[in-house]
């Protein structure tokens, strides 16, 4: 990209994203709550709406660091109905965009698609998710993460049990 290490920039974002897909794939969701800061918030706007803002609109999901920590906890725990047996899934991460912002974090989006396989269905999600990265001692850390959904719609694919 440039050659102040633009590139070397953007391959250490998009490693740290493949990271993270992997977490999730793997279903490792106590590790992936660890990206994240203690101020993290991460948001779902509905498919209808989605340039949707918690603080006026119906989202999906708008978790602070606390709210996050229950659900992933709920979805390993034998009550989360939804996901006994849990899904399989296979994330794709590509299109990294990569901007360092005038506070020194990274404004950082990515396209990805996640095929979700469960009780002999198979559903991809297709989507945007934007990031604001934070560096904590030589590591990046999730401050915000906005999972946009492409879809018009859930029917088909029945309710976001996963982690988009």
């Amino acid at each position: 990209m440039t050659a102040d290490g633009g590139c070397s920039l953007r391959a250490t974002v998009e490693e740290f994203l493949f990271r993270e897909a992997a977490l999730l794939d793997e279903w490792r969701l106590e590790e992936w709550v660890g990206l994240f800061t203690d101020d993290a918030r991460y948001v779902v706007p509905s498919t209808d709406l989605p340039e949707g803002d918690p603080k006026r609109d119906l989202v999906f999901i708008d978790d602070d660091i606390i709210r996050l920590r229950a659900r992933t906890a709920r979805l390993n725990s034998r009550y989360s109905h939804r996901e006994r047996p849990r899904s399989r899934t296979r994330r794709f991460v590509s299109n990294v965009r990569v901007e360092e912002t005038d506070e020194g974090h990274l404004s950082v989006s990515a396209n990805v698609l996640v095929y979700r396989f469960r009780s002999g269905e198979g559903a991809p999600y297709v989507g945007t998710v934007e990031y604001i990265l934070r560096r904590d001692s030589g590591d990046l850390r999730i401050a915000y993460r906005r999972a946009v959904l492409d879809l018009e719609d859930l029917s088909w694919h029945g309710a976001v049990s996963i982690i988009f």
